[in-house]
């Protein structure tokens, strides 16, 4: 007879495992972003962003974000009596954010107070939200970034601004007339077109003039935010490609805009990005017949900031979660953050998004001193496209880095930096892939040369700071003057003028044990797998500065 043996019921004790990073300020625990905060102009809005640091850091929103991944929109293209109602569900959390974010006015912050240092503060704090749940401010940025282009059509903007201001969200599908806040998205490329909008086949017909109503007929591959109270969309008229700005309602009725399917995307997942079909959707002109593409574009401009700003953020959230596993579990009888070959690739990583960080926020002050110098509208022109460019494509590679610290821990859906690295190419893709940004940087300094000086003045700031950078600086100068196959060149004109304004901006800002380290491993170093830098390198004080 075989003896019973008594079994405990804990098969194991959980042991060198990290707690969980929450209830912590994701603005208060960010040295570079508290300083670029101070230094770029916004220090008036300090209070407000830490408050929104400690909300968006807690426990219940951290875990609000991945109910909002987890639970992803829902397309319902009629009732249940066959009406057609093209609605989308979104899961609680989603609304949670949304309330959020505009009620600490990300979506309109510097229309509503335009004093100096309101874009540097609301970059701050579309930084911040972003490392909680990126996917909602999709509709944040692009309501925020459709007010230049309204404003080309006078009575529209004056109709429509009050709203859009509004901090209030209200999450039923109801008439904008009937609510208080709205928000705007925008529909413009096809599938036979992409990024070459003019290729676009959609018409509006009507009675012609800047203002007027068209009847709107076409399908648009990408509609993101569905659920908006209108659409910034481009449609050929008898006089070419204009924008219009078609609502979801009309007169208390439903526009005749159909949502055909939801994109099932790589990441984004909380919010939902669709196919349309305009079917005599009503609409208004905005600007000038025949220049949709020049209308809009401003439109396009203040999101490609916003791409540059969430890029740099998913990098900060990354290496966050890669220092805070590092520092509590150990391996080979000690901590793995005290492991050499792990502080020269966590230091490298922490380099990076420092210098991403200085120069987002650096980009935010351009476009407050843009409102009133016309120096600094050149140099956004050019800076934004440059480092959209530069910062978008270094963030997929960099959260995968950060996520290979985790090992196994970092592959799996429970892990943010899962979501992150799911998250982290949208930003290179979204208003404008790499190569129409480069070609984009080309167009900017053929129209307005003067952007090319004033980009090399901000490098100049920092002459003689690093032996390096100066060296660079002057062999860039070189390559800018040579307009020989310049589209071939594009991709690394673009590069180098990124990596330039990084290295400038990271020398005359950051302490000495950083920028060095920056400068050498960027501009010297053959190797840039991550975790090559030098042995001279204070990897201590690097990850130290970047812990929370």
């Amino acid at each position: 007879m075989i003896a019973k043996e008594t079994f405990s019921r804990a098969t194991h004790q959980v042991i060198n495992q990290p707690p969980p990073l929450e209830d912590y300020n994701i603005y208060e625990t960010d040295k570079v972003l508290k300083e670029a905060l101070r230094r770029e102009g916004a220090a008036r809005a300090e209070d407000s962003v830490s408050r929104l640091g400690a909300l968006v850091g807690s426990r219940d929103m951290i875990e609000a974000g991945f109910q909002a991944n987890r639970f992803t929109p829902a397309l319902r293209t009629h009732d249940r009596f066959g009406h057609r109602i093209d609605e989308v569900e979104y899961h609680p959390a989603y609304h949670r954010f949304m309330q959020t974010s505009m009620k600490w006015e990300l979506h309109s912050l510097p229309w509503r107070d335009p004093r100096a240092g309101s874009h540097v503060a609301r970059s701050a704090m579309m930084y911040l939200v972003c490392q909680t749940e990126p996917g909602h401010l999709c509709p944040i940025s692009m309501t925020f970034a459709s007010v230049p282009t309204l404003r080309h059509q006078a009575e529209l903007a004056a109709e429509w601004e009050p709203r859009l201001f509004s901090s209030d969200y209200d999450e039923r599908f109801l008439p904008a007339s009937m609510k208080r806040g709205a928000t705007i998205g925008m529909a413009m490329t096809e599938k036979q077109g992409g990024s070459d909008v003019r290729a676009n086949t959609t018409r509006a017909k009507g009675r012609g003039g800047p203002g007027a109503e068209y009847e709107i007929t076409g399908h648009k591959w990408f509609c993101s935010a569905p659920m908006c109270d209108a659409f910034l969309t481009l449609a050929h008229t008898d006089k070419g490609l204009s924008c219009f700005l078609v609502p979801r309602w009309i007169e208390g009725e439903r526009n005749r805009i159909l949502i055909q399917r939801l994109k099932d995307k790589l990441g984004n997942r909380s919010n939902a990005s669709s196919e349309i079909e305009y079917d005599g959707a009503r609409g208004r002109m905005v600007g000038e017949e025949g220049r949709g593409v020049a209308t809009i574009i401003e439109m396009v401009a203040h999101t490609r900031l916003d791409c540059a700003v969430t890029s740099a953020a998913l990098m900060r959230q990354a290496l966050t979660q890669a220092i805070h596993h590092a520092s509590h579990r150990s391996a080979f009888g000690k901590l793995i953050a005290d492991q050499p070959l792990m502080q020269n690739v966590l230091a490298d990583l922490a380099l990076e998004v420092e210098a991403a960080t200085v120069s987002v926020m650096r980009l935010a002050r351009a476009y407050d001193e843009a409102q009133t110098d016309e120096g600094a509208r050149s140099f956004r022109r050019l800076a934004t496209a440059v480092l959209k460019y530069w910062i978008c494509k270094q963030t997929p590679g960099h959260v995968y880095e950060s996520l290979e610290c985790l090992g196994g821990n970092g592959y799996v859906e429970e892990s943010l930096s899962a979501r992150l690295y799911r998250e982290a190419p949208l930003g290179s893709i979204w208003e404008g892939s790499g190569n129409v940004i480069c070609l984009d940087v080309l167009r900017a300094m053929e129209r307005e040369p003067q952007s090319v000086s004033l980009f090399i003045d901000e490098l100049e700031l920092s002459r003689g700071a690093n032996k390096y950078l100066d060296e660079f600086i002057a062999e860039l100068k070189e390559e800018l003057s040579d307009r020989a196959n310049a589209e071939q060149r594009a991709r690394v004109v673009t590069g180098k003028m990124a990596l330039a304004l990084e290295c400038a901006l990271i020398a005359r800002n950051s302490p000495s044990f950083v920028s060095d380290a920056f400068c050498e491993s960027r501009l010297k170093s053959a190797s840039r797998v991550y975790g090559a830098l030098s042995n001279g390198v204070d990897f201590r004080s690097i990850i130290e500065r970047a812990s929370v």
